[in-house]
C-alpha cells in the first residue's frame, strides 16, 4: 500500500471517531437548544401549576414549553429540563441573599410523544395535525440513530479491509460516511426548521431568549468531518486501485 494511501486513510479513521463521537454526545446530551429567563424566585399559583404539569407524565407541547420559556429550559432530542430554585417559596419570600441554590429537573420524551403528532395550535387537539412539523419532529429524531448506525456499520467494514490488507472496500465505507453525513445534516435542518415553526406559533415572551446549545453544534460539526472523511475513504480506496490496474496491466505488457 503506497504511502499516500494509508495516510488518507489513517486521517479519515480519526476524522470518523472524532465525528462519531461528536454524534453519539450530541444525542446523549440535552442542550440542542436553550432558553434564558429571569430566575423565578417566587411563584403564583398559575406558576405552580405549569411545573406540576412539566412534571406530569401527560404533558402536551404547549404545557411544557410554556415551563421551559418560564424556567430557564433546555431541550434535548430525549429529555427536556428545566432550573428552578431548590427552595421555592410560595409566598413572599424573605430578604434576598446574594445567591441561592437552584436545581434542575428534567423529564423524558417517551417514544409516544416522539411520534405524537403536532397541532397547528400546540396544545389545543381541536385545531388540525401539523404534518409539516410532525414529521420534522420525527426526523430529527431518527436521523442521528440513522447516522451513527451507517458510521458503526462503516467502521465495521473498515475494519474487515485492513484485516485483508485491501484499501477497496473502503469505497463501501466512504458512501456509508457520506450517507451518514447527509442524515446528520437533514437531521440539524429539521431541529432548526422544527424551532422556528414552533416560534412561530408560540411567541418567546419579552424576557426571554432563546439560543442553540452546545449538543447542536456538536452535531453541526459532526456532519463537515463525516464528508471529508468519506472523501478521503473513497479517493484512498478509488486512486490505490486505479494504479494497481495500471501497475498490472503494465506488468501483463
Amino acid at each position: 500500500m503506497d504511502n499516500r494511501f494509508a495516510t488518507a486513510f489513517v486521517i479519515a479513521c480519526v476524522l470518523s471517531l472524532i465525528s462519531t463521537i461528536y454524534m453519539a454526545a450530541s444525542i446523549g446530551t440535552d442542550f440542542w437548544y436553550e432558553y434564558r429567563s429571569p430566575v423565578q424566585e417566587n411563584a403564583s399559583d398559575s406558576s405552580k401549576i405549569i411545573l406540576d404539569d412539566f412534571l406530569g407524565d401527560e404533558a402536551d407541547e404547549k404545557t411544557y414549553n410554556d415551563a421551559l420559556f418560564r424556567y430557564n429550559g433546555n431541550l434535548g432530542l430525549w429529555r427536556r429540563c428545566i432550573t428552578i430554585p431548590q427552595n421555592t417559596h410560595w409566598y413572599t419570600p424573605p430578604e434576598r441573599t446574594e445567591s441561592f441554590d437552584v436545581v434542575t429537573k428534567c423529564m423524558s420524551f417517551t417514544l409516544n410523544e416522539q411520534f405524537m403528532e403536532k397541532y397547528v395550535d400546540p396544545g389545543n387537539h381541536n385545531s388540525g395535525i401539523d404534518v409539516l412539523r410532525t414529521y420534522l419532529w420525527r426526523c430529527q429524531f431518527l436521523l442521528p440513530f440513522v447516522s451513527l448506525g451507517l458510521m458503526c456499520f462503516g467502521a465495521l467494514i473498515g475494519l474487515c479491509a485492513c484485516i485483508c490488507r485491501s484499501l477497496y472496500p473502503t469505497i463501501a465505507t466512504g458512501i456509508l460516511h457520506l450517507l451518514a453525513g447527509l442524515c446528520t445534516l437533514g437531521s440539524v435542518s429539521c431541529y432548526v426548521a422544527g424551532i422556528e415553526l414552533l416560534h412561530q406559533k408560540l411567541e418567546l415572551p419579552k424576557t426571554v431568549s432563546g439560543e442553540f446549545g452546545w449538543s447542536f453544534c456538536l452535531a453541526c460539526v459532526s456532519a463537515p468531518l463525516q464528508f471529508m472523511a468519506s472523501a478521503l475513504f473513497i479517493w484512498a480506496a478509488h486512486t490505490n486501485r486505479k494504479e494497481y490496474t495500471l501497475m498490472k496491466a503494465y506488468r501483463v505488457a
